[in-house]
Protein backbone atom coordinates (compact mmCIF):
# COMPACT_ATOMS: atom_id res chain seq x y z
CA UNK A 1 0.00 0.00 0.00
CA UNK A 2 2.49 2.34 1.08
CA UNK A 3 4.37 1.49 -2.52
CA UNK A 4 1.23 2.90 -4.28
CA UNK A 5 0.65 6.08 -2.22
CA UNK A 6 4.46 6.98 -2.88
CA UNK A 7 4.40 5.69 -6.90
CA UNK A 8 1.24 8.39 -6.74
CA UNK A 9 3.33 11.24 -4.58
CA UNK A 10 6.00 10.79 -7.30
CA UNK A 11 3.56 11.24 -10.05
CA UNK A 12 2.03 13.98 -8.75
CA UNK A 13 5.45 15.67 -8.25
CA UNK A 14 6.36 15.13 -11.70
CA UNK A 15 3.70 16.53 -13.22
CA UNK A 16 2.79 19.77 -10.36
CA UNK A 17 6.81 20.73 -11.15
CA UNK A 18 5.55 21.19 -14.99
CA UNK A 19 2.38 22.74 -14.36
CA UNK A 20 3.91 25.43 -12.17
CA UNK A 21 5.35 26.95 -15.53
CA UNK A 22 1.25 27.42 -16.43
CA UNK A 23 0.97 28.80 -12.75
CA UNK A 24 3.54 31.44 -13.46
CA UNK A 25 2.56 32.89 -16.15
CA UNK A 26 -1.23 32.75 -14.63
CA UNK A 27 0.42 35.18 -11.73
CA UNK A 28 1.91 37.34 -13.65
CA UNK A 29 -1.51 38.49 -15.30
CA UNK A 30 -3.57 37.94 -12.05
CA UNK A 31 -1.35 39.00 -9.66
CA UNK A 32 1.71 41.49 -11.84
CA UNK A 33 -0.74 43.07 -14.15
CA UNK A 34 -4.02 42.78 -12.54
CA UNK A 35 -5.42 41.43 -15.79
CA UNK A 36 -7.88 38.49 -15.96
CA UNK A 37 -6.56 36.75 -18.86
CA UNK A 38 -8.84 33.74 -20.06
CA UNK A 39 -6.29 33.32 -22.81
CA UNK A 40 -4.19 30.72 -20.90
CA UNK A 41 -7.16 27.92 -22.05
CA UNK A 42 -6.62 28.56 -25.28
CA UNK A 43 -2.58 28.88 -25.54
CA UNK A 44 -1.85 26.16 -23.46
CA UNK A 45 -2.74 23.99 -26.15
CA UNK A 46 -1.43 26.15 -28.54
CA UNK A 47 2.02 24.96 -27.01
CA UNK A 48 1.23 21.59 -26.90
CA UNK A 49 -0.04 21.17 -30.35
CA UNK A 50 2.78 23.43 -32.07
CA UNK A 51 5.33 21.46 -30.06
CA UNK A 52 3.87 18.08 -31.13
CA UNK A 53 3.18 18.79 -34.56
CA UNK A 54 6.44 19.89 -34.98
CA UNK A 55 7.98 16.80 -33.99
CA UNK A 56 5.83 14.96 -35.53
CA UNK A 57 6.93 16.31 -38.86
CA UNK A 58 10.92 16.09 -37.59
CA UNK A 59 11.72 19.19 -35.95
CA UNK A 60 14.02 18.42 -32.89
CA UNK A 61 12.10 18.64 -29.83
CA UNK A 62 13.88 21.49 -28.10
CA UNK A 63 13.23 23.49 -31.25
CA UNK A 64 9.45 22.07 -31.49
CA UNK A 65 9.55 23.94 -27.77
CA UNK A 66 10.69 27.02 -28.59
CA UNK A 67 8.42 27.20 -31.33
CA UNK A 68 6.12 26.99 -28.67
CA UNK A 69 7.14 29.43 -26.66
CA UNK A 70 6.88 31.91 -29.63
CA UNK A 71 2.94 30.94 -30.43
CA UNK A 72 1.80 31.63 -26.84
CA UNK A 73 3.27 34.51 -27.03
CA UNK A 74 1.96 35.62 -30.48
CA UNK A 75 -1.62 34.66 -28.76
CA UNK A 76 -0.62 36.59 -25.37
CA UNK A 77 0.61 39.73 -27.15
CA UNK A 78 -2.81 39.62 -29.50
CA UNK A 79 -4.68 39.02 -26.19
CA UNK A 80 -3.39 42.42 -25.12
CA UNK A 81 -3.17 44.51 -28.76
CA UNK A 82 -7.01 43.43 -28.15
CA UNK A 83 -7.43 45.17 -24.55
CA UNK A 84 -5.07 47.95 -25.11
CA UNK A 85 -5.53 49.39 -28.72
CA UNK A 86 -9.10 47.85 -29.26
CA UNK A 87 -10.41 49.32 -25.84
CA UNK A 88 -11.97 45.45 -24.93
CA UNK A 89 -12.52 44.57 -21.85
CA UNK A 90 -10.13 42.55 -20.27
CA UNK A 91 -11.98 39.78 -19.38
CA UNK A 92 -13.28 39.92 -23.03
CA UNK A 93 -9.95 39.97 -24.82
CA UNK A 94 -9.03 36.89 -23.40
CA UNK A 95 -12.43 34.75 -23.72
CA UNK A 96 -12.14 36.21 -27.66
CA UNK A 97 -8.84 34.73 -28.33
CA UNK A 98 -9.44 31.45 -25.94
CA UNK A 99 -12.81 31.22 -28.39
CA UNK A 100 -10.08 31.89 -31.30
CA UNK A 101 -7.45 29.67 -30.69
CA UNK A 102 -9.52 26.96 -30.31
CA UNK A 103 -9.90 27.19 -34.09
CA UNK A 104 -6.44 28.12 -34.55
CA UNK A 105 -5.21 24.95 -32.55
CA UNK A 106 -7.31 22.70 -34.46
CA UNK A 107 -5.89 24.44 -37.60
CA UNK A 108 -1.88 23.69 -35.97
CA UNK A 109 -2.78 19.95 -35.30
CA UNK A 110 -4.65 19.25 -38.29
CA UNK A 111 -7.31 16.97 -35.76
CA UNK A 112 -8.30 17.02 -32.47
CA UNK A 113 -5.41 14.52 -31.39
CA UNK A 114 -1.71 14.07 -32.28
CA UNK A 115 0.05 11.31 -30.57
CA UNK A 116 3.84 11.68 -29.71
CA UNK A 117 4.12 8.29 -28.20
CA UNK A 118 6.56 6.85 -30.95
CA UNK A 119 8.24 10.07 -31.03
CA UNK A 120 11.64 11.89 -29.56
CA UNK A 121 10.72 14.26 -27.49
CA UNK A 122 12.50 16.84 -24.93
CA UNK A 123 11.89 14.03 -22.27
CA UNK A 124 12.85 10.44 -23.88
CA UNK A 125 16.40 12.56 -24.57
CA UNK A 126 17.32 13.82 -21.31
CA UNK A 127 16.18 10.53 -20.60
CA UNK A 128 18.86 8.78 -22.55
CA UNK A 129 21.59 11.03 -21.18
CA UNK A 130 20.41 10.42 -17.91
CA UNK A 131 20.41 6.82 -17.93
CA UNK A 132 24.29 7.11 -18.34
CA UNK A 133 25.08 9.12 -14.97
CA UNK A 134 24.08 6.99 -12.16
CA UNK A 135 21.86 8.82 -10.27
CA UNK A 136 18.64 6.52 -10.74
CA UNK A 137 20.63 3.35 -9.52
CA UNK A 138 21.84 5.20 -6.52
CA UNK A 139 18.30 6.87 -5.68
CA UNK A 140 16.31 3.57 -5.81
CA UNK A 141 18.59 1.47 -3.89
CA UNK A 142 18.15 3.74 -1.56
CA UNK A 143 14.42 3.12 -1.63
CA UNK A 144 14.87 -0.02 -1.77
CA UNK A 145 16.88 -0.43 1.09
CA UNK A 146 14.10 1.58 3.24
CA UNK A 147 12.04 -1.49 2.29
CA UNK A 148 9.95 0.03 -1.21
CA UNK A 149 9.50 -2.69 -3.45
CA UNK A 150 8.18 -0.31 -6.29
CA UNK A 151 10.57 2.11 -7.26
CA UNK A 152 10.30 5.05 -10.07
CA UNK A 153 11.37 4.12 -13.54
CA UNK A 154 13.84 6.95 -13.48
CA UNK A 155 14.30 10.87 -12.00
CA UNK A 156 15.46 12.56 -14.58
CA UNK A 157 11.77 14.15 -15.19
CA UNK A 158 11.89 15.45 -11.92
CA UNK A 159 15.23 16.70 -11.09
CA UNK A 160 15.72 18.47 -14.32
CA UNK A 161 12.15 20.24 -14.25
CA UNK A 162 12.65 20.92 -11.05
CA UNK A 163 16.05 23.17 -11.76
CA UNK A 164 14.20 24.44 -15.18
CA UNK A 165 11.21 25.61 -13.58
CA UNK A 166 13.47 27.12 -10.59
CA UNK A 167 15.81 28.57 -13.59
CA UNK A 168 12.87 30.31 -15.13
CA UNK A 169 11.80 31.68 -11.40
CA UNK A 170 15.06 33.32 -10.48
CA UNK A 171 14.91 34.77 -14.01
CA UNK A 172 11.05 36.03 -13.59
CA UNK A 173 11.97 37.68 -10.28
CA UNK A 174 15.40 39.06 -11.56
CA UNK A 175 12.84 40.33 -14.76
CA UNK A 176 10.39 41.96 -12.45
CA UNK A 177 13.16 43.96 -10.56
CA UNK A 178 14.45 45.20 -13.84
CA UNK A 179 13.56 48.82 -14.30
CA UNK A 180 11.11 47.30 -17.12
CA UNK A 181 9.77 45.10 -14.36
CA UNK A 182 9.05 47.37 -12.02
CA UNK A 183 6.88 49.59 -14.64
CA UNK A 184 5.21 46.59 -15.23
CA UNK A 185 4.22 45.84 -11.25
CA UNK A 186 3.48 49.35 -11.34
CA UNK A 187 1.26 49.35 -14.66
CA UNK A 188 -1.03 46.33 -12.53
CA UNK A 189 -0.74 48.62 -9.32
CA UNK A 190 -1.40 52.29 -10.14
CA UNK A 191 -1.86 52.73 -14.55
CA UNK A 192 -3.25 56.44 -14.11
CA UNK A 193 0.04 56.70 -11.74
CA UNK A 194 2.63 55.02 -13.75
CA UNK A 195 0.85 56.91 -17.22
CA UNK A 196 1.75 59.91 -15.46
CA UNK A 197 5.93 59.32 -15.72
CA UNK A 198 5.64 58.53 -19.29
CA UNK A 199 5.52 54.58 -19.06
CA UNK A 200 3.68 53.70 -22.07
CA UNK A 201 1.16 51.42 -20.10
CA UNK A 202 0.09 49.83 -23.52
CA UNK A 203 3.38 48.24 -24.46
CA UNK A 204 3.81 47.16 -20.44
CA UNK A 205 0.69 45.16 -20.56
CA UNK A 206 1.05 43.79 -24.10
CA UNK A 207 4.25 42.40 -23.32
CA UNK A 208 3.01 41.16 -19.48
CA UNK A 209 0.13 39.55 -21.15
CA UNK A 210 2.68 37.80 -24.18
CA UNK A 211 5.50 36.81 -21.39
CA UNK A 212 2.30 35.22 -19.09
CA UNK A 213 1.19 33.21 -21.99
CA UNK A 214 4.98 32.07 -23.08
CA UNK A 215 5.15 30.21 -20.09
CA UNK A 216 1.64 29.02 -19.99
CA UNK A 217 2.46 27.57 -23.73
CA UNK A 218 5.75 26.14 -22.61
CA UNK A 219 3.92 24.34 -19.68
CA UNK A 220 1.23 23.23 -22.37
CA UNK A 221 4.41 21.47 -24.49
CA UNK A 222 6.04 20.13 -22.15
CA UNK A 223 3.25 18.36 -20.87
CA UNK A 224 2.02 17.22 -23.58
CA UNK A 225 5.58 15.69 -24.32
CA UNK A 226 5.17 14.24 -20.59
CA UNK A 227 2.01 12.68 -21.54
CA UNK A 228 2.83 11.61 -24.92
CA UNK A 229 0.04 13.44 -26.81
CA UNK A 230 -1.44 16.37 -27.43
CA UNK A 231 -5.49 16.48 -27.54
CA UNK A 232 -7.23 20.42 -28.83
CA UNK A 233 -9.60 19.68 -25.31
CA UNK A 234 -6.46 19.37 -23.12
CA UNK A 235 -6.71 23.21 -22.02
CA UNK A 236 -10.27 23.23 -20.57
CA UNK A 237 -10.03 24.69 -17.01
CA UNK A 238 -6.31 25.16 -17.34
CA UNK A 239 -6.72 28.79 -15.91
CA UNK A 240 -9.14 27.68 -13.04
CA UNK A 241 -5.76 25.23 -12.38
CA UNK A 242 -3.57 28.07 -12.25
CA UNK A 243 -5.53 30.18 -9.46
CA UNK A 244 -6.13 27.52 -7.57
CA UNK A 245 -1.97 27.23 -7.84
CA UNK A 246 -1.50 30.76 -7.28
CA UNK A 247 -4.12 30.94 -4.24
CA UNK A 248 -2.94 27.66 -2.77
CA UNK A 249 0.85 29.13 -2.85
CA UNK A 250 -0.10 32.56 -1.75
CA UNK A 251 -2.12 31.51 1.29
CA UNK A 252 0.76 28.80 2.65
CA UNK A 253 3.77 31.02 1.78
CA UNK A 254 2.57 34.38 2.06
CA UNK A 255 3.23 37.11 -0.43
CA UNK A 256 6.42 39.64 1.27
CA UNK A 257 8.30 39.73 -1.46
CA UNK A 258 9.10 38.46 -5.27
CA UNK A 259 11.22 35.81 -4.56
CA UNK A 260 8.66 34.20 -1.83
CA UNK A 261 5.19 34.53 -3.78
CA UNK A 262 7.27 33.45 -6.77
CA UNK A 263 7.94 30.32 -4.89
CA UNK A 264 4.37 29.99 -3.26
CA UNK A 265 3.39 29.99 -7.19
CA UNK A 266 5.53 26.78 -7.54
CA UNK A 267 4.84 25.18 -4.34
CA UNK A 268 1.02 25.69 -4.99
CA UNK A 269 1.06 23.87 -8.48
CA UNK A 270 2.95 21.06 -6.77
CA UNK A 271 0.66 20.60 -3.86
CA UNK A 272 -2.63 20.94 -6.27
CA UNK A 273 -1.28 17.96 -7.93
CA UNK A 274 -0.73 16.18 -4.73
CA UNK A 275 -4.32 17.19 -3.21
CA UNK A 276 -5.83 16.03 -6.51
CA UNK A 277 -4.13 12.92 -7.15
CA UNK A 278 -4.97 11.51 -3.45
CA UNK A 279 -8.42 12.74 -3.21
CA UNK A 280 -8.80 10.86 -6.37
CA UNK A 281 -7.60 7.51 -4.70
CA UNK A 282 -10.43 8.14 -2.49
CA UNK A 283 -13.24 4.97 -3.74
CA UNK A 284 -16.20 7.54 -3.09
CA UNK A 285 -14.23 9.80 -5.73
CA UNK A 286 -14.35 9.20 -9.72
CA UNK A 287 -11.89 10.79 -12.90
CA UNK A 288 -15.07 13.39 -13.32
CA UNK A 289 -15.02 14.87 -9.98
CA UNK A 290 -11.56 16.58 -10.90
CA UNK A 291 -13.14 19.97 -11.46
CA UNK A 292 -15.49 19.58 -7.84
CA UNK A 293 -11.74 19.05 -6.20
CA UNK A 294 -10.51 22.07 -7.63
CA UNK A 295 -13.20 24.12 -6.89
CA UNK A 296 -13.32 23.37 -3.37
CA UNK A 297 -9.95 23.91 -3.29
CA UNK A 298 -10.06 27.14 -4.54
CA UNK A 299 -12.91 27.91 -1.58
CA UNK A 300 -10.80 26.25 0.85
CA UNK A 301 -7.63 28.42 0.27
CA UNK A 302 -9.50 31.53 -0.56
CA UNK A 303 -11.69 31.15 2.85
CA UNK A 304 -9.40 29.60 4.91
CA UNK A 305 -6.79 32.44 5.81
CA UNK A 306 -9.59 35.11 6.08
CA UNK A 307 -11.22 32.25 9.43
CA UNK A 308 -7.16 32.44 10.87
CA UNK A 309 -7.24 36.24 10.54
CA UNK A 310 -10.60 36.90 12.17
CA UNK A 311 -9.69 34.34 14.70
CA UNK A 312 -6.68 36.16 15.54
CA UNK A 313 -8.20 39.02 15.75
CA UNK A 314 -10.26 37.95 18.19
CA UNK A 315 -7.94 36.52 20.48
CA UNK A 316 -6.18 39.49 19.94
CA UNK A 317 -9.12 41.67 20.98
CA UNK A 318 -9.82 39.15 23.60
CA UNK A 319 -5.93 39.88 25.20
CA UNK A 320 -6.43 43.53 25.41
CA UNK A 321 -10.36 43.14 26.74
CA UNK A 322 -8.50 41.14 30.00
CA UNK A 323 -5.37 43.21 29.65
CA UNK A 324 -7.80 46.18 30.30
CA UNK A 325 -9.86 44.96 32.89
CA UNK A 326 -7.22 43.37 34.96
CA UNK A 327 -5.48 47.15 34.74
CA UNK A 328 -9.03 48.53 36.06
CA UNK A 329 -9.25 45.65 38.88
CA UNK A 330 -5.70 46.76 39.81
CA UNK A 331 -6.34 51.13 40.23
CA UNK A 332 -10.07 50.09 41.79
CA UNK A 333 -8.05 48.07 44.94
Amino acid sequence: MFDGFFISLFGALESGIIYALMALGVYLTFRILDFPDLTVDGSFVTGGGVAAISIVNGVPPVFATCFAILAGFLAGIVTGILNTKGKINPLLSGILMMIALYSLNLRIMGKPNVALLNESTVFNQVEGFWGNLGIDQALNSILTWLGLESVPSTWAVLIIMTIVTFCIKFITDYFLKTEVGLALRATGDNEKMIRSFSANTDTLTILGVGISNAFVALSGALVSQYTGFADVSMGIGMIVIGLASVIIGEALIGTKTIFRTTLAVIIGAVLYRIVVTFALRADFLETGDMKLITALLVIIALIAPKIIISQREARRKRRKQAELARRKGANNA
